[in-house]
């Protein structure tokens, strides 16, 4: 009791310090995550603080509030489009239902790689998806590594879509995720994560899928021991700017405000990097098989249905288009 009443105490007293340093500035934003300290996407927007800061001569300062301090993304979402937050590192995900470009990211394989990805996001297709932000109260500013997902399970390496065929895999609760593999011909399980180490232990499920780090970090690789680098789904992080918050700064600010948060997506991919290439090198030492290169072409033709359902209206199926054709 007495450790956690320390470690209680210590956060508390670091939040003083951060709220009294930020109490100097003429402006400061307010900034949320639930991803907790340390992690790539908060350390980006640390980064991102203080070269507003520094850019605008002390005047302008972010608070960050890791750890879900502020709640969860969904109700951060509704606090942000009404400016109680300023600022919000949030997963594609829960706007896919409120801006309707964000699905496209979010369809199984429409990345070819990360690279690919970084290519789409950093050019027309990336600039065109953050401005349908701002008709929704949001001004989209940047995107962060989120990592690429993978299969893994408890009973055979996963080499072709056949080797999937009947298995159970848990994905989180997403239409999209439940029709990705229906047409691969497995059984999606909606799950909590916090259920899947006992559930892959005692065979309620065979496996999952989920990126480097969080297959480490879990000890889902304990217990599912075959891991096929598939990388079926890229899906961005993405963070954004309530557009009251937005609309009460200079344009000489908003300025500022861009420049710092593209000056923090090279940090937030570093950090990503080498986050993912240490979790790597703990699996592949405990001795998990790796299938690091398969076939992805009938995983993707596998997807059509998929697209059709998920991307219908003729301005997704032109994204969608648009991003298969980036080199």
């Amino acid at each position: 009791m007495k450790h956690v009443k320390s470690i209680a105490a210590a956060f508390l007293a670091s939040t003083a310090l951060a709220t009294a340093a930020a109490a100097e500035c003429e402006i400061t934003l307010k900034s949320s995550d639930t991803h907790p300290d340390g992690y790539p996407t908060v350390e980006a927007v640390k980064q991102m603080g203080e070269t507003l800061k520094a850019s605008s001569g002390g005047r302008i300062c972010v608070e960050v509030f890791h750890s879900a301090q502020l709640g969860e993304e969904k109700d951060t979402i509704e606090q942000t489009k009404f400016g109680v937050i300023d600022l919000n590192r949030v997963s594609m995900g829960p706007f896919n239902n409120l801006i309707e470009e964000t699905k496209v990211v979010s369809l199984p394989y429409i990345f070819r790689s990360t690279d690919h990805a970084h290519r789409v996001l950093d050019g027309e297709v990336g600039a065109e998806i953050l401005a349908a932000f701002e008709p929704h109260g949001f001004i989209g500013l940047g995107y962060y590594d989120g990592g690429s997902r993978s299969f893994y399970n408890s009973q055979k390496p996963v080499r072709s879509i056949d080797d999937l065929k009947g298995m159970k895999v848990r994905v989180m609760q997403s239409d999209v995720f439940v029709d990705m593999m229906a047409a691969l011909g497995a059984n999606a399980t909606p799950m909590p994560y916090g259920e899947v180490y006992s559930s892959i232990q005692t065979g309620v499920i065979d496996g999952a899928e989920n990126n480097w780090p969080s297959y480490e970090s879990s000890g889902h690789f304990e217990v599912a021991k075959y891991y096929t680098l598939d990388q079926h789904l890229i899906v961005p992080e993405v963070l954004v700017m309530s557009k009251v918050s937005w609309d009460k700064l200079s344009p000489e600010d908003q300025q500022l405000v861009r420049d710092a948060a593209a000056a923090s997506v090279p940090v937030n991919r570093e950090l990503w990097a080498a986050r993912e290439k240490d979790s790597e090198a703990k699996i592949r030492a405990a001795g998990v098989e790796i299938v690091d290169a398969i076939d992805k072409t009938p995983f993707i033709e596998a997807m059509v249905p998929v697209y059709e359902k998920h991307a219908s209206s003729p301005k997704l199926k032109s994204l969608v288009e648009r991003i298969q054709s980036v080199d």
